[in-house]
Formats: C-alpha cells, sequence, structure tokens
C-alpha cells in the first residue's frame, strides 16, 4: 500500500517452520524443516525488513541502508552497499514510512556525525558490509570497519553484541535517525532529550510529526561495559558539556579504548508511555547479559509460530516462500503496552489494561481485513481475541469513531473506510469472543453523526447516506469510497445486531446495497458520477481519474474496482446480466491489456490483464469464478498467481507485503481456500498448492489438507471430500474447519467443469447460513 500524495541471499537453516518433502509412506524419519528466507521481501517493492523481531513485538531491531527513498520504507533495501545502523522499530511492507527509532552504529576511527550519502559513504558514518545472516530472531552481519554485528530480541527490548578488533572505538547512538523530510517540510522532531543517568543507562526521547504525527519513544539503554567516555551533541552536532543533550537532533558518542577487551552487549527497553515504561521494560525483559540465551529464546518461540503451519510436497522454492510468507503474517500488529499494562490510546491519553490483557499497533486494516486477520482467526484465535478486544478499546476511545490505520497511538486517517468494523464483524461470526456491543457507540458515531470529525478516510459520509453515492466532481477516490463505505456497512450491521440496535442494522443492510448506485450497465463497470447524478466524462476502465484534480478510485481502477464488491457478488452478477455475463467479464479482466495511464499509482502492479495482484483490491477476484459456476477457472488462475506473483528472491514479493496481508493471500491460498467476504464466516475453495498441509487450529486441534500427487501440472480440482465423505459445494464454513478433521482434494491436469457448477454448490451471499 502507499499513498504518494499523502501518505548471498537465503537465511539460515534451523529447525524452524514447514516440513520440507512429502512424508514417505514408511515415515521412517521427519523431514528437515524449510526455513524462512528473510530477505524475500527486502527487495523489489515488498517493502520488508530481515532484522530480530519476535511475532508481534514491540521492538523490530534490524539494520537500515537509506531513509530517502519509496523503496526503503522499511528502514531497508536488498542491494544498497552500506548501512546506516541498526534501529529498534520498524514497519513490514507498508507504502509509507516511518518509526526507525533509536539507531546505534558501532564505528573506529575519527568520530563522524552525519551518515553521508549512500552513493559516498565513506564521507559519513555509514558502514560497507558482507555476510549478512538473517534466521527469525537473529541477525549477523560483518562490517567492513573490523565488526561484527549481532542482535536479537525479547518482545519489548533489542539486544546488540558488537565484537571490535582491538584497539580504540566507539558507539554513535544517534537519536535524530528517522525517515528523512521532504524538501520544505518542517523539521519532523520538535523536541527530544538524551542523558546519561547515574547508574550508567543512557536514556532519552523524542517526539516524531512524520506518518504518526506527534507519536513519542521512550528509551532506556544500557552497556555491558562502561564507556572510557562519554559525548553528547544537540542540534547542528553542536557538542554540549556535561551528561545531558535537549534540542530536536540528539546523538550520544559512547567511546572505548580498548573496544577489542570483549564483546559489547548493548540492552535497549522502548516505551511509547515515558521514561519509566521503557525502564520497566528493560528491567523486567532483559535480566542478564548472555546474548546466546536471548537468541535461543528466540528461536524457541519463533519455532512454535512457524510450526502452526507444516507442508509437504512442492518444490524447494514453494516451501521457503510458505515459510517466509507465515514469518512475514508473524510480525504485526505489534505490541504497544508496557510490561505494567500501560499503553497510549487514540485519544493520546495513557490508559492501563487488566492483567492479562494487551494493546497493540499499527493496524494495516485496509489490506490486512481480507486475508491476514481471516488467517490469525483460524491459526491463532486467541490472538485474534486480543486483536478484538484491542479494536474495541480504540473505537470506543478514537474521536473518530472505529480504527482506520492507528500506528502509536495516532490514527492516521490513511487510507479509505474503516475497516476494523470488519475486522470485528468477521470475529464475531467466527465465535471469537469479545465485546462487541461496547464498539457499537463509536461505529454508530461515526456512520451516522455527522460532527463527528473527518481524516482522509471518512469523507463524503454524509452525502452518500443522504443521496446513496458520492459526488467525483466534489470527493477525491469517489467511486473506492462508495464500495469501501459498503462493504463496511455490510459489516457495522452485525455489530448493530450485537448491540440490539435493530433499526440501524436495517438501515446499514440498506445503505450496504449503494454499491449499486455507482455501477454503470450500459458499460458493465463502476464509474464516477457526478453532482448531478451523471456519469463523469471521458471515461476508460483502465484510467484512474476523469479529471487532472484527483484520482475516483483508491490504489486501482475501474477494471479492478467493479469486482471490488465482496458481499453481493449474487448481486454483482445480476446487474451484470447474469452468470454468463460475468465470467465473461472476468475473463475480460484477466485478459486485457495491461497498459496503464501516466500517472497511475505504482502499487497497481502485478498485473495480468487489468488484475493487480500487487494491491489489495484485486486480492478476491480470482475467487469470484466460483460464484458463477466457473470454479476450475478460479483453480487455475489462483495457481497462476501464486507461481508469477511469489519467489524465493529479495524481489519476490510482487507489490509491498502490507504487514503480511500478501503473505497471508498466499498462505491461505496454498492451503486450498480463501475469505472472498471475511464477514460471511466461509472461504471459497481453490488449488492448494501442496500434497499435505497440517494446520494448527489450538485447543488440540488440527486440520489436515491433503492433495496426493499435486503437482504443477494438477492445479484442477476433480472431487473434494471433507472427513472422508464427498463435498460437493465450491465452498466451505469456518465453522466446519475449525472443529478439525481432514480437507482432501483430488487433483488433475484436465478441469473438472461441474465441480461446484450447479447453483445450490456455489458461494452466495446466505451461504453461512
Amino acid at each position: 500500500m502507499i499513498r504518494l500524495s499523502r501518505r548471498g541471499l537465503m537465511a539460515g537453516a534451523g529447525a524452524l517452520g514447514l516440513s520440507a518433502t512429502l512424508r514417505p509412506a514408511s515415515a521412517a524419519a521427519s523431514p528437515e524443516a524449510a526455513p524462512p528466507n528473510l530477505f524475500i521481501g527486502t527487495g523489489g517493492d515488498g517493502h520488508t525488513f530481515p532484522g530480530a523481531s519476535l511475532p508481534f513485538g514491540m521492538v523490530q531491531l534490524s539494520p537500515d541502508t537509506d531513509t530517502a527513498r519509496w523503496d526503503t520504507c522499511s528502514g531497508y533495501h536488498h542491494g544498497d552497499a552500506s548501512l546506516l545502523g541498526f534501529s529498534h522499530t520498524h514497519l513490514s511492507g507498508t507504502g509509507i514510512g516511518d518509526m526507525l527509532d533509536v539507531l546505534v552504529v558501532p564505528c573506529r576511527g575519527p568520530v563522524l556525525l552525519q551518515p553521508g550519502a549512500l552513493d559516498r559513504p565513506d564521507e559519513g558514518y555509514r558502514l560497507r558490509y558482507s555476510d549478512e545472516l538473517a534466521e527469525p530472531g537473529y541477525y549477523r552481519v560483518a562490517l567492513e570497519n573490523g565488526v561484527l554485528a549481532e542482535l536479537t530480541v525479547t518482545r519489548r527490548t533489542g539486544i546488540h553484541r558488537y565484537t571490535f578488533p582491538q584497539g580504540p572505538a566507539h558507539l554513535l547512538v544517534d537519536l535524530s535517525h528517522l525517515v528523512m523530510e521532504g524538501p520544505g517540510e518542517a523539521p519532523l522532531i520538535d523536541e527530544a532529550l538524551l542523558a546519561l543517568d547515574e547508574d550508567g543507562t543512557l536514556s532519552g526521547t523524542r517526539r516524531v510529526h512524520r506518518w504518526a504525527k506527534g507519536r513519542r519513544c521512550f528509551v532506556a539503554m544500557q552497556f555491558s561495559r562502561a564507556p572510557d567516555r562519554v559525548e553528547f551533541f544537540t542540534d547542528g552536532d553542536v557538542p554540549v558539556p556535561g551528561m545531558a543533550a535537549t534540542g530536536k537532533r540528539l546523538k550520544a558518542v559512547l567511546h572505548y579504548d580498548d573496544a577489542g577487551a570483549a564483546p559489547l552487549v548493548v540492552r535497549c527497553g522502548i516505551s511509547a508511555v515515558d521514561a519509566q515504561g521503557a525502564r520497566a521494560n528493560l528491567a523486567a525483559e532483559a535480566k542478564h547479559w548472555n546474548f546466546d540465551r536471548y537468541r535461543k529464546n528466540a528461536m524457541r518461540v519463533w519455532s512454535r509460530e512457524l510450526s502452526r503451519i507444516r507442508v509437504e510436497g512442492g518444490s524447494a522454492d514453494e516451501r521457503t516462500v510458505m515459510a517466509t510468507a507465515l514469518y512475514h503474517a508473524s510480525l504485526g500488529p505489534t505490541l504497544f503496552s508496557d510490561v505494567d499494562g500501560r499503553y497510549v490510546g487514540l485519544d493520546r491519553q495513557v490508559h492501563k489494561l487488566a492483567r492479562g490483557e494487551e494493546s497493540y499497533t499499527a493496524y494495516s486494516l485496509w489490506d490486512t481485513y481480507r486475508a491476514f486477520h481471516p488467517l490469525q482467526t483460524l491459526i491463532r484465535p486467541a490472538l485474534s481475541a486480543t486483536f478484538a478486544a484491542d479494536l474495541v478499546r480504540q473505537t470506543q476511545q478514537s474521536p473518530f469513531g472505529p480504527p482506520v490505520w492507528p500506528l502509536q497511538g495516532v490514527e492516521t486517517g490513511c487510507m479509505i473506510a474503516w475497516h476494523s468494523v470488519s475486522v470485528l464483524a468477521e470475529s464475531r461470526a467466527k465465535g471469537i469472543p469479545a465485546d462487541y456491543a461496547a464498539a457499537w457507540p463509536g461505529i454508530e458515531r461515526r456512520l451516522f453523526d455527522w460532527t463527528t470529525p473527518n481524516l482522509d478516510n471518512s469523507h463524503g459520509l454524509r452525502i452518500y447516506d443522504e443521496t446513496g453515492f458520492i459526488p467525483a466532481d466534489q470527493i477525491f477516490e469517489s467511486v473506492s469510497r462508495v464500495l469501501e463505505y459498503s462493504y463496511d456497512d455490510h459489516a457495522a450491521a452485525q455489530i448493530a445486531d450485537a448491540a440490539g440496535a435493530i433499526a440501524r442494522a436495517d438501515r446499514l443492510r440498506e445503505r450496504s446495497g449503494n454499491w449499486r448506485n455507482v455501477f454503470d450497465p450500459a458499460t458493465g463497470f463502476v464509474r464516477p458520477r457526478l453532482a448531478d447524478g451523471s456519469w463523469a466524462e471521458p471515461f476508460a476502465p483502465n484510467g484512474v481519474g476523469h479529471s487532472s484534480r484527483w484520482r475516483d478510485f483508491t490504489e486501482s481502477n475501474s477494471w479492478q474496482a467493479t469486482f471490488l464488491n465482496q458481499h453481493d457478488v449474487p448481486g454483482l452478477i445480476a446487474a451484470m446480466g447474469g452468470d454468463a455475463a460475468f465470467e465473461a467479464k472476468l475473463d475480460a479482466l484477466f485478459t486485457a491489456d495491461s497498459t496503464l495511464p501516466e500517472g497511475a499509482p505504482p502499487d497497481i502492479s502485478g498485473l495480468v490483464g487489468q488484475y493487480a495482484h500487487g494491491n489489495e483490491p484485486s486480492h478476491h477476484v480470482a475467487y469470484l469464478y466460483a460464484y458463477c459456476g466457473a470454479a476450475w477457472k478460479t483453480q487455475a488462475m489462483v495457481r497462476r498467481l501464486m507461481a508469477e506473483m511469489y519467489h524465493a528472491r529479495p524481489a519476490g514479493i510482487i507489490g509491498n507485503d502490507d504487514c503480511g496481508q500478501m503473505s497471508a493471500w498466499f498462505i491461505l491460498s496454498a492451503l486450498g481456500f480463501y475469505p472472498v467476504d471475511p464477514v460471511s464466516a466461509t472461504y471459497v475453495l481453490g488449488s492448494p498448492l501442496f500434497e499435505r498441509a497440517e494446520v494448527e487450529l489450538g485447543k488440540g486441534r488440527k486440520l489436515v489438507i491433503e492433495a496426493p500427487g499435486n503437482r504443477a501440472s494438477t492445479p484442477y480440482v476433480q472431487s473434494v471430500a471433507w472427513n472422508g465423505r464427498p463435498w460437493a459445494k465450491g465452498w466451505i464454513t469456518h465453522a466446519d474447519l475449525v472443529r478439525g478433521g481432514t480437507l482432501r482434494f483430488e487433483m488433475s491436469g484436465t478441469p473438472n467443469k461441474d465441480f461446484a457448477r450447479l447453483p445450490e454448490h456455489r458461494p452466495s451471499r446466505t451461504q453461512a447460513a
């Protein structure tokens, strides 16, 4: 996801993750696990990072190679020849950059306080590097200055180990490091503090106004050996006397006269609440100086998480992609509450949770409601309950209502609509326990109280309610807004039901049909409409706007947005003229000329015709063939997308991974099913990639997916059985799957066009019933 206007490649092997080969009939020995490749996604436009993190942890300790390019939204881009150092917070796969808090740079030679340019690293403190190794929870790199840098983590702390050559060296702690300001922008850090406390702890804070405007980070850093002397620098790299500095751009240099005498271990705790929180997190989770113990614990945690899905069969690259996808779908949202339960709410106030509760941040909801959160409900139902309770609280606290893209206690308002409502409605439909009714007042205020403040995501809501559409000559991205507001109305109706607000639920169900008001039957496309009700001209289905003022679609065009209707596919089929016309329109989408107009957003990538797998609005579309009785075309296209859009190399993700959404699409599709409408609590069957998969469901339950003899040459489903009984339907409920059992596919190189062809076997609007 991106809003430009506003908003040695293999990892080290370890016994982590997914089974690597088909289990022999004798089962004489368990196959060795295929490790994830943490460099997948760090090249191209994947925007992932290779450093150390724990699943959904607060700290992501990783190298940064640049801060000035869209390529380095995560701080890192594979192929950059030098790095800046190692910072403690990162975003995985986003199209906007932020975070990169508390940079640590192990240096030798003269003290240099500016990083220097990427193409001229010798002019600053940049470091050339080689021999990177990245494993879940551990990162190692050899620096050209002779230092071996190693990183690992606990949930809320970063642990560094630096092995220096003999002689003097120094650590630079750069509190000014961040995704850089653009030309003409005000400084993004408006206040900061850095001090060496009496007990030898380096503590500090800064307030940053990048994406999450006004967020704070507090830090408490300790060292296994006391430095021989410390220097502090403030704005303009001006040295300041004493053991503290204030200003905006602060740095500290810790000198060691014989740095190579023993490895230097650094422990760093962070908090968004206050200095006490950073110290408490550090004291609770980093109680010793044994780096290898921290690393082994991180390995144990990841081994457990990556064993939730195990696969057999497929190619070595496919198993690596699967393992890596599961890793990337286990990084965020990230923990936001301190060990004492305090966190910053979307009202910018500090709150304290009850024992056992946790708060999270970096919810990329426009992306992740589609597949990432459905994946979590399947493999991590307890965590999904935590997310649901967290989103209920955030809905209560935010002046804007249900969260959109909350980051570090700040509602960014990024993208459109408020898809946290979909996550809540899906969780409720799947029986995930939470107080859903408690979210209703905040949702109702957003949807019906026009005094509720707006961010970019909610413009045009009142006129959408009053007229049924949004005028393209008044509001940007009007067509996508109507479609996504309609979907969230569909979801919000479920929360109204939970609260007993029957009249509102009925009104929302009626309003969820507003998608019809931007569908033009004459062309078979969704189109922008003007305030007078007429269709905007000129119109081209591959275009992004009817004028040069703004775009009519959100990171998509009419080809892609026409199929964005997830909650009323039968209604869309009828509007297009029936099954045959709908199937033909899907065929035309996948075979259309892939030309895009000048100025199209870079997110429209991974094109098959005008289908764009590199961005989320298209993600469910290959599964829509199943709704018109052509499930075999879903099977063929899903296999093609898995083969063409995902690869075991740094540029192996076709678009931004978007906090695990791209990865979750691959995981669910490789298992053989996908949630076209997550709120329905059902999955449309596709084409499994492997011969066998085992999925842990919690509470000792297991889902087994079998496809014996499955190969790249056998994408078509001949028949399906569920727990030994024939299964004629092209869909299955979440309630079925989470009870555990065996879903068996018989695969073939030729399609069975009769599979799930009958209307009663197709997914429909009432499929959950």
